[in-house]
């Protein structure tokens, strides 16, 4: 139980001896140190309730509560402020044994029980065949990667897919421009991948171009997409299965670089199949023929109506992912599944989710929808289908080139590794920082920065102390947490607490963004700290505690980005 528990259950108990129930209140942390660690509106939720002035219950309260500071020795004193709030303030001892508890808890400390003993899926970076791994995917994927991560900080056995689109009318504009360009012999004179990929990019936009101004081409490219939906054995079809394993295998590469690997996939074309076969199924009862089409009718719910089975007979992305939900939960039987998309997608999935709860109303229960917002890169809105919209390489590459122009040559393979680290954490940052569906504008070079909100600068802090650490053990100089005499807490103690809590909410919520903010506030705490105080210094009755603390703060630090997966240097 953490300490903001243990505080409600004090304030619920005090409010029983004086009579009073019958609503919730809320416990949190105070905006300044000064009004404590802790603070309850207790006394003003309840004095309305009884018609009573706020101030003068709390009065009451905290005379209940008195007797918590001798009982409980993580309480040095309990106050009241303001209109009626009640302050808790931590007393030194249990700050100090929080200190214990970070250090022998170590890589573990923050991890909850909230999901233990349950299934998690989480689904997320699903790529579309012959088109870049853009940035796009890379909001995707950094959001995924730290909520599966919190999930299994929550003691969740956790499952990660990915469900890439396989089949569309547009991987068949695709194949039709590598053809008629004869790309598969260009693409054997082709050695890195992310050449290849971008090629069959440009492959992707230019039979998009042809489709849309040229009518005469029509037949011909839908008659592509119909040889690969049936597998048909064919060029088209062997080009096709080419090139999916190009963009499968690059796919591997880009998310591990990003610090991701995946347990399963679920392709598009096998969902399809799935999904037709459901749609069809159910046709009378939650689904209509209507004009040669199989549809939804999602007005009567609120919701939009919206195609399943289209004229041609061919599943739609609706139809997909119904199969999607249907396999999802029969290879895997999740007690949860996440999945994570684009915001602008969140009335079309209420209508997919709708329609599939009614035909098994798990696949609706157990589903959480995920969102995240467009990002511009230096004010331009990105686009994916005529191109134009960077690749997550390209934009690593542009970082660890702008990275390496800021900071000296590169000596060694160990220093490019390091930098390696820090632009992906440049990339991460904004995007984990940013809440469900915001927009978000991406620059480069603020990214980069070593000072104020960025990644590098979480990672820089967390190096800081780590070299402190190294410098102490060089030293012979370790840690210890025996309280100095005299020793008054100092800020850090203080928020070094909040950290488990920080992951609960994040975890609940599946927004890692309270991760980053507690941890660029932690950050800033530890440096204005650091640039205050001498923490290692001989014949010092409290340098050893000062290390203790450092420790704890590296800890913390490395738990918080491990959380966000951002990776912690060896140095910088």
């Amino acid at each position: 139980m953490e300490i903001k528990d243990k505080i409600k259950i004090l304030t619920e108990e005090a409010l029983e001896r004086l009579s009073i129930s019958g609503a919730d209140f809320a416990v949190e942390h105070p905006d300044d140190l000064k009004n404590g660690d802790y603070s309850t509106n207790a006394a003003m939720v309840y004095a309305k309730k009884l018609r009573m002035n706020p101030k003068e219950l709390a009065d009451k309260i905290v005379a209940t509560l008195k007797h918590a500071e001798a009982e409980h020795d993580f309480i040095k004193d309990i106050s009241v402020a303001g209109a009626g709030f009640i302050n808790f303030y931590l007393s030194q001892e249990f700050l100090t044994s929080n200190l214990e508890r970070i250090i022998t808890d170590g890589d573990s400390f923050g991890k909850n029980n909230i999901f233990a003993g349950q299934k998690i899926l989480v689904e997320h970076s699903s790529p579309n065949l012959f088109k870049a791994f853009h940035i796009g995917h890379v909001m995707n994927n950094a959001i995924g990667e730290s909520i599966t991560r919190l999930a299994r900080y929550s003691g969740a056995e956790v499952k990660v897919i990915s469900y890439p689109s396989d089949v569309s009318l547009g991987i068949a504009k695709a194949v039709w421009a590598l053809l008629e360009d004869n790309g598969l012999e260009k693409l054997k004179q082709i050695n890195k991948p992310s050449e290849i990929i971008a090629y069959l990019g440009e492959c992707y936009v230019r039979g998009t171009r042809a489709y849309d101004d040229m009518l005469e081409l029509q037949p011909r490219i839908k008659e592509i997409a119909a040889l690969i939906y049936s597998k048909t054995n064919s060029r088209e079809y062997t080009a096709y299965l080419e090139c999916k394993e190009l963009n499968l295998a690059y796919f591997k590469i880009m998310t591990a670089t990003l610090g991701s690997k995946f347990d399963d996939f679920i392709f598009e074309s096998e969902a399809g199949v799935e999904g037709e076969k459901i749609v069809r199924e159910n046709i009378g009862n939650i689904f209509k023929e209507s004009e040669g089409a199989i549809i939804y009718e999602g007005e009567a719910y609120g919701l939009h109506t919206r195609v399943f089975i289209n004229k041609e007979g061919y599943p739609t992305y609706e139809a997909k992912d119904v199969g999607l939900l249907s396999l999802k939960f029969a290879r895997y039987k999740p007690d949860l599944s996440i999945f994570i998309t684009d915001h602008e997608q969140s009335e079309y999935f209420k209508v997919v989710v709708t329609a599939a709860g009614k035909i098994n109303p798990i696949w609706k229960d157990k589903t959480v929808h995920r969102t995240h917002g467009r990002m511009s890169f230096k004010g331009q809105k990105m686009s994916s289908r005529l191109g134009g919209v960077p690749s997550a390489q390209e934009l690593l590459d542009v970082l660890y080139e702008e990275l390496n122009i800021k900071n000296s040559t590169l000596a060694t393979e160990t220093d490019g590794e390091v930098h390696k680290q820090i632009s992906v954490s440049a990339l991460k940052f904004p995007i984990l920082r940013s809440v469900a569906g915001k927009n978000i504008d991406f620059d480069p070079e603020t990214s980069l920065s070593f000072e104020g909100a960025s990644g590098p600068y979480l990672q820089y802090s967390t190096v800081r102390a780590k070299s402190i650490l190294d410098k102490a053990f060089i030293n012979q100089k370790r840690y210890d947490t025996t309280i100095p005499i005299g020793w008054a807490a100092i800020p850090l103690e203080h928020y070094l607490i909040k950290f488990p809590e920080v992951v609960e909410q994040a975890t609940r919520e599946w927004e890692p963004h309270h991760v980053v903010t507690y941890l660029l506030m932690l950050s800033q705490t530890f440096n204005s700290w650091y640039g205050n105080t001498k923490i290692i210094e001989e014949d010092s009755t409290e340098s050893l505690y000062k290390i203790a603390i450092t420790k704890s703060f590296y800890q913390t630090m490395k738990n918080g980005l491990y959380l966000l997966g951002i990776e912690t240097p060896e140095k910088m």
